[in-house]
């Protein structure tokens, strides 16, 4: 091994390349230190350029269900790219995988394909508000919906305030329409939503976030919302860029039998290809262009090789049996690390759902909002990150991001985990 070279490489990126990354958590500002600079990626595991392996449960933040350079998807894109890479016309591959996703998703009847989950929400913001005609949106603190203008805002001084932004380059002007509300506070919603009804559009909402670390909906919340929305005529939108087909085939509706109105998708049904994809009631996705005059488009919308890649994981996605063994591996991990941290009196909470789970370092009992996050010690994450990253385990370079468990992680890999999160919280 050849240490160094992370350090070396970093220093040149930021010669180039803001902050030297191309996406600001990867900077490792949240935790300090290098980033470590990625040279391959086969099954469970990453490869750095100083001869380094780990353990990934980051996994293109949550994008690689099935692992890295998978052989099958690979195989799938080899094929098809030697025939072009994009055209800027349709092909029927594109229709192929929009009726996998319809069939898949309860209250999706027909899917507009877009190149990343950014996008996707973005377009169904403005969709919704061509289709009510309506103005003011409301979003949830600590829920992220990409970096659109009008959506990149938080909690203002009470729960019910205009958002303030939290990014430079905002004009008010932007932001003025968006309402933040807290996850989980139904009542709060209620309240807003009888007072501003008739300007609202859309509630846009993670049915289960994901980045502010997984917290779960509490009981009636997202029923509340659909019956709200459905009640004051405003459009609801689930967004499940991480959650669609993370939790099962056919998204967190399915799960708890909710459905919105549209939907925003995004990283597995792309199989690791940029993606993104919004989809919806028939009544309210003909006002796309060019059957309806709300206007949205790209250069490489529906390409061939990303579009691939995402029939190919999604048919392999099919088999029920997949979602069972990834649960039950997620099972095995978070109880192995809930015994660890009781054994050594380390105070943590774990969310879970499904194959993705958040290790929370807080003396709260349970942690359910965007407030009870933020009592989270990140020092203490900073520390057991860095530590688990010596034993050969990458994590989330964040605290407030989410843990993914693949199909390519094995019973070692988890034995190997555990065995290095005894060790850590030994010293921590």
């Amino acid at each position: 091994m050849v240490k160094g070279i992370n350090e070396k490489l970093f220093n040149e990126a930021k010669r180039y390349i803001p902050g030297g990354v191309n996406s600001p958590v990867r900077a490792f500002k949240a935790v300090g230190g290098t980033p470590v600079f990625i040279k391959k990626g086969k099954g469970s595991k990453i490869y750095d350029f100083e001869g380094n392996s780990y353990i990934d449960y980051c996994m293109s933040w949550g994008a690689l269900i099935l692992g890295h350079a998978y052989s099958e998807v690979i195989r799938k894109v080899k094929s098809v790219i030697e025939n072009g890479t994009s055209f800027g016309a349709p092909t029927p591959l594109e229709t192929e995988f929009a009726k996998l996703i319809c069939d898949a998703f309860p209250s999706i009847e027909m899917l507009r394909v877009m190149n990343s989950g950014t996008e996707a929400c973005m377009s169904a913001v403005r969709l919704a508000r061509g289709y009510t005609g309506r103005k003011k949106i409301i979003k949830f603190a600590g829920c992220y919906h990409g970096h659109a203008d009008y959506l990149l805002v938080q909690a203002g001084s009470g729960s019910t305030t205009f958002g303030i932004p939290s990014s430079l380059g905002l004009p008010d002007e932007y932001i003025k329409h968006t309402f933040v509300l807290s996850y989980n506070n139904l009542d709060v919603v209620e309240k807003v939503v009888k007072r501003y009804y008739k300007d609202i559009a859309c509630i846009i909402v993670e049915p289960i976030p994901a980045n502010m670390g997984v917290i779960l909906p509490k009981p009636n919340f997202l029923k509340g919302l659909r019956e709200i929305s459905e009640y004051y005529n405003i459009v609801l939108i689930f967004d499940e860029v991480i959650t669609g087909f993370r939790i099962n085939y056919g998204g967190v509706e399915k799960l708890y039998n909710i459905k919105p109105d549209l939907t925003c998708l995004g990283k597995i049904i792309g199989g690791g290809f940029p993606i993104g994809g919004l989809g919806g009631k028939k009544e309210i996705m003909e006002f796309l262009s060019p059957v309806g005059s709300v206007y949205q488009a790209g250069t490489l919308s529906g390409n061939p090789v990303s579009i691939t890649a995402g029939i190919s994981t999604l048919k392999i996605l099919k088999n029920k049996n997949i979602y069972k063994l990834l649960e039950e591996k997620t099972d095995i991990l978070c109880s192995g690390i809930k015994e660890i941290a009781m054994k050594k009196d380390i105070h943590i909470v774990i969310n879970k759902i499904g194959s993705m789970f958040t290790i929370f370092f807080t003396d709260e009992k349970d942690v359910y909002d965007y407030q009870k996050v933020l009592k989270s010690n990140t020092e203490q994450y900073r520390k057991f990150f860095h530590k688990m990253l010596k034993e050969g385990i990458y994590l989330p370079p964040s605290q407030f991001e989410a843990n993914f468990v693949s199909l390519s992680h094995t019973e070692k890999d988890i034995e190997k985990t555990l065995k290095a999160i005894y060790d850590v919280f030994k010293n921590i």
